[in-house]
């Protein structure tokens, strides 16, 4: 698996990095001490995982998910306690304190192996994300990371688009246009010009005006279907 390490400490990425070659399968393509460094090497290397530090100068962590196009597996390595909690809330994959030990360190990576397994096990296209795939989300100071099958409904606000999962609403920069390129159309149908949805919470649908239909979503939202996709919708659910 090609690995990366991020930090702006060059002790802890040759402390990081010694212990990463003790480990199988792990191939360290680089290292960067920035996000924009990070930034340019990534889209070189194209590295499978990162080990990525939160707090740096200039730009955080989270600043480096944020403007990354594909987001690989990231484990976050910091020396700040407070950080580990909003990190999980976060859904990171795992979160690992400095000074970083060898087990826990081996820990991490076996949930990355078991993610990466399951994906492939399930995977599509290269360029498509899947159910099991994790999307950051930034808005304003909050970030999180998010399991696409926790994902129901994206819709247009504005210049935005709004992500609904858990209790949570952020809005993201994205187009719909540009999200069903990237998402997978036997899960996420294009419903009308405002909104995407995830069949998976579909909850009941029911005959709508003119030979439209209306989408009842778990958790309440009601989704109208325009008439032309309405046609989509029927062949892909096989009415």
């Amino acid at each position: 698996m090609k690995t990366m390490v991020i930090d702006d400490s060059r002790l802890a990425r040759n402390e990081l990095k010694r212990l990463l070659k003790e480990l199988d399968n792990i191939q360290i393509v680089g290292e960067a001490a920035s996000v924009d460094e990070a930034l340019e090497k990534m889209a070189e290397l194209k590295p499978d995982l990162i080990f990525l530090d939160i707090q740096m100068p200039g730009k955080s962590g989270f600043d480096l998910l944020e403007e990354l196009e594909m987001v690989p597996e990231v484990i976050f390595s910091t020396a700040y306690d407070e950080h580990a909690l909003k990190a999980f809330e976060y859904n990171a994959l795992d979160y690992l304190v400095k000074p970083v030990q060898k087990q826990r360190l081996a820990g991490a990576i076996s949930k990355v192996f078991e993610k990466v397994e399951k994906k492939q096990r399930g995977s599509g296209e290269d360029n498509q994300l899947t159910l099991d795939d994790q999307v950051f989300v930034k808005d304003g100071e909050r970030c999180w990371f998010v399991q696409l099958s926790d994902i129901k409904l994206f819709e247009v606000s504005g210049n935005y688009t709004t992500v609904y999962f858990d209790n949570s609403k952020p809005m993201i920069t994205r187009t719909l246009n540009y999200l069903e390129t990237r998402l997978d159309d036997k899960t996420f149908f294009r419903a009308n010009r405002q909104q995407i949805i995830n069949l998976k919470w579909i909850e009941r649908i029911e005959p709508w005006f003119s030979g439209s239909l209306r989408i009842y979503m778990k958790g309440g939202e009601e989704i109208d279907v325009s008439r032309r996709q309405t046609l989509k919708f029927k062949d892909l659910m096989s009415f």
